[in-house]
């Protein structure tokens, strides 16, 4: 069973996601401000974070940077603001997802079983037999869930991992960022240029010696991104 971390200092909107989710098979820990997730996030073993932005004593983007020091679970912020800037800064900071309220239980149990099925998959061997993608002194190993770049870990979120996976075992090919989107959440790609650039910056600053010169990450503009093959 995946244990579930909802934080939102609206006791309401927590007590109704825990019923969604509950009758999904998930179990729900509460919290009620950034620092009582903070502190539940190193104690218990969380497998996903809902979390709002305002919040007293320590705020959601707060929260979420200090959570990212020491972890990668999957991230959903849940807030009322639904403007395009307050999600790419939700993203920017290592949110993995950004659903809007007031918001579908349907739709948020979707995403949730997205981004579980995501974390929880990343260790899988791919339909190609292979485990290990290499180019250059970037490795992805999809047995172990590691990435190295020339022989240093690096530490990406689940969407990072799944983006650079999709490229790695597809080097040479360009990838649209529609297709990215697509393949990687699993829905249309309405309004997706925002947040796949974000987390392609992301990628870009874990794996390139100077992100403005990648080395293996290219851009291929007016069509999309590829893993440069060597």
């Amino acid at each position: 069973m995946e244990n579930i971390l909802v934080c939102d200092d609206d006791k309401e909107i927590v007590d109704a996601i825990e019923i969604y989710l509950s009758q999904d098979g998930y179990h729900i820990i509460k919290a009620y401000d950034g620092e009582q997730a903070v502190e539940i996030l190193k104690k218990e073993n969380i497998h996903l974070l809902i979390i709002d932005i305002m919040m007293p004593k320590l705020d959601g983007i707060r929260a979420i940077l200090k959570i990212r020091e020491y972890s990668s679970i999957p991230i959903i912020i849940l807030s009322a603001k639904s403007e395009d800037t307050d999600k790419i800064l939700g993203l920017n900071i290592g949110a993995d997802d950004y659903i809007t309220k007031p918001f579908n239980p349907l739709e948020l149990a979707a995403r949730v079983k997205s981004n579980l099925r995501r974390y929880t998959s990343l260790g899988s061997i791919g339909a190609d037999g292979k485990s290990v993608y290499r180019v250059g002194g970037l490795v992805i190993n999809d047995e172990t869930k590691q990435v190295t770049v020339d022989d240093e870990p690096v530490k990406l979120t689940p969407i990072e991992y799944n983006i650079l996976l999709l490229l790695m075992k597809n080097q040479g090919r360009v990838f649209s960022i529609d297709q990215i989107y697509e393949s990687i959440w699993n829905e249309n790609a309405i309004g997706a240029d925002n947040t796949v650039a974000v987390h392609i910056r992301h990628i870009r600053e874990k794996i390139e010696i100077n992100p403005r010169e990648p080395r293996y990450l290219k851009v291929v503009w007016g069509v999309g991104y590829k893993i440069e093959k060597q």
